[in-house]
């Protein structure tokens, strides 16, 4: 059985993502939860046929189904670091020249990135993400071509280091690592650059990435608290990529957020643990992308995005209808919690 639905509890936390394949333990613990009911994909929704004619009318199919090709790859080039202690120079940059580096130049990749839909918990999807991400924000500070690949690249290695994860550490929430598992967490920015810094090839702000896009601009992140001008530009950038598609992205245990909340977040801390150079444009072309996209809000109110205050103000204004405008900044009570792309 094929599960079509997301499952989110109460809270808006992820339990179960659409497209899960059922096993015993997850109905197990379906039942635990008291979850009685779930929506299954059936025979005509499985058909061959069917998936092709939805595929016709789907504007994020194409995109999507070069992601899941490259997926593989990154599947690959992580198992064949893994197991060498070295990474496949010639094959990585490959990946990021011929099919990261398209995918990041497709106007519509900040929706379709959105679109998709499944769990988080391995390396290369969400290193994948964080790639395409970054590429798109070198685009927005207009970067030139070689740099964009090389940062693309930066985004695609950050989490190396966590090839030595175990399954269960990389299931767990961050937010609630203690201990040795807080410690083997930290660890794996040291253990990216160790493994970087040893392939020739490699520009020093992709080996640097894997070790400071933790650290913040304030002095507050890890390993080693690193400030300002001492992170390099390449890690001020991936850092963002990897908070928007940590909040962003459907992830077993995590409330699930809209983009919005992303936006939010990154205004708030522009100025403090993030770069401002960075997050500027970053704010002033996403939030382009998201003119005229339908929202609903907490209260239930359906409504379109009609603009954004002139200054840096974390939230849009909606049009709920045609007399009736809402600006979100002035009612902090309201959040956007469903988007649908326009």
């Amino acid at each position: 059985m094929i599960l079509a639905r997301t499952i989110v509890n109460q809270d808006m936390v992820v339990v179960l993502s659409e497209d899960t394949l059922l096993t015993k333990a997850h109905i197990t613990r379906l039942s635990f939860l008291n979850i009685p009911v779930v929506y299954i994909k059936d025979e005509y929704e499985l058909n061959p046929n069917y998936q092709t004619v939805s595929a016709i009318f789907n504007r994020s199919n194409a995109f999507t189904k070069e992601y899941e090709s490259v997926v593989q790859e990154a599947r690959s080039i992580f198992a064949k670091t893994s197991r060498d202690g070295h990474l496949p120079i010639s094959q990585t940059e490959s990946i990021v020249r011929s099919s990261i580096a398209p995918m990041a130049h497709n106007s519509g990749v900040i929706d379709y990135l959105y679109e998709l839909n499944h769990l988080a918990t391995d390396i290369y999807n969400h290193s994948l993400r964080v790639s395409i991400l970054s590429g798109v924000i070198a685009k927005w500070m207009h970067c030139a071509q070689d740099k964009m690949r090389d940062i693309m690249l930066a985004g695609f290695l950050h989490d190396i280091g966590k090839i030595k994860f175990s399954q269960r550490l990389l299931d767990k929430n961050i937010n609630h690592l203690q201990g040795e598992d807080y410690e083997a967490y930290i660890q794996h920015t040291v253990d990216g650059h160790h493994i970087l810094n040893g392939q020739d090839g490699l520009s020093e702000g992709v080996c640097l990435t894997a070790m400071q896009h933790h650290e913040r601009m304030d002095g507050s992140g890890f390993p080693f608290n690193c400030k300002g001008p001492d992170i390099h530009e390449y890690a001020r950038i991936v850092m963002i990529a990897d908070i928007y598609d940590n909040i962003t992205t459907e992830r077993e245990g995590y409330v699930k957020q809209t983009p919005f909340a992303a936006i939010a977040q990154l205004t708030d801390n522009m100025f403090t643990t993030l770069d401002p150079t960075v997050c500027v444009p970053v704010l002033t072309h996403i939030k382009d992308a998201f003119l005229g996209s339908r929202v609903t809000l907490s209260n239930g109110e359906k409504g379109i995005i009609a603009a954004y205050p002139n200054d840096f103000a974390a939230h849009p204004i909606i049009n709920i209808a045609p007399d009736e405008i809402l600006n979100l900044n002035e009612h902090p009570d309201l959040t956007i919690i469903e988007y649908n792309p326009k």
